[in-house]
């Protein structure tokens, strides 16, 4: 069974319908959301129609939590807070109503599933050696997914945990063999990667063979940067897509 795990899709209609056709032609069965399907781009109510009808697991990231109101938006960035502002006040009841649905944290199977880390699944972001050894300590599973930091990145550690946590960024194509020791991937962020590289990213697993491979999708950039300026929010919401920051 092949699985694409996405994260941070941000109401990015553009990448995440780009992105949902390429695994589709990889051969995915199923695709898994690790949360923040609305903030920053201008068209949530597309993107949680998408999810509510073509994803088969789902988790609520710290945007959603804020849109729904059951997270304060007095921690998030000026854009950051506009943005989720703006979709709180526009988007639809019903889908309103499924984002409020989910939760930041789940498992399938022997796979933990967090949208920021297993420690804090709303707001860690782990991005160094020394936390991802402590999500190790914390973990109930031995491979977990987590997203929230925009950047596609692994880091693993020996299951007897004898030596400390190893880390990389992850170029597109590169794989992981999560079969043996203890993993902690992300995917990286479809709808505003951080990583600078512009292409939305996303990650495919195939099950049976225990094999992780990262993976960018090239999407209309410009009409998603359009339909943010179009909504009336903040230009720099827009300019970062094409740098991938």
């Amino acid at each position: 069974m092949h699985v694409a795990i996405v994260s941070d899709i941000h109401g990015n209609r553009h990448a995440f319908e780009a992105v949902l056709d390429d695994a589709r032609k990889a051969g995915a069965n199923e695709v898994w959301c690790l949360g923040d399907l609305v903030g920053y781009g201008a068209e949530p109510d597309a993107c949680v129609e998408i999810a509510r009808d073509k994803i088969a697991i789902c988790l609520a990231g710290n945007h959603d939590l804020a849109v729904t109101g059951e997270l304060s938006m007095d921690d998030f960035s000026r854009g950051a807070a506009i943005s989720a502002k703006w979709t709180q006040e526009t988007m639809g009841q019903k889908n309103l109503a499924f984002l409020r649905e989910l939760k930041p944290a789940g498992v399938e199977g022997d796979l933990g599933l967090y949208h920021a880390s297993p420690r804090d699944p709303v707001w860690e972001y782990v991005l160094s050696e020394l936390l991802a050894d402590r999500c190790f300590d914390e973990a109930a599973q031995r491979v977990c997914f987590v997203g929230h930091s925009h950047v596609a990145l692994a880091f693993t550690r020996e299951i007897d945990g004898e030596h400390h946590a190893r880390g990389a960024l992850r170029e597109p194509g590169q794989t992981a063999n999560v079969r043996e020791d203890a993993w902690l991937l992300n995917p990286g962020s479809v709808g505003q990667p951080r990583d600078g590289d512009p292409r939305a990213a996303w990650l495919l697993l195939d099950r049976d063979n225990g094999r992780a491979e990262w993976r960018r999708t090239a999407y209309d950039i410009a009409g998603a940067a359009a339909a943010i300026r179009a909504a009336g929010l903040p230009d720099s919401l827009a300019e970062r897509l094409g740098y991938g920051q």
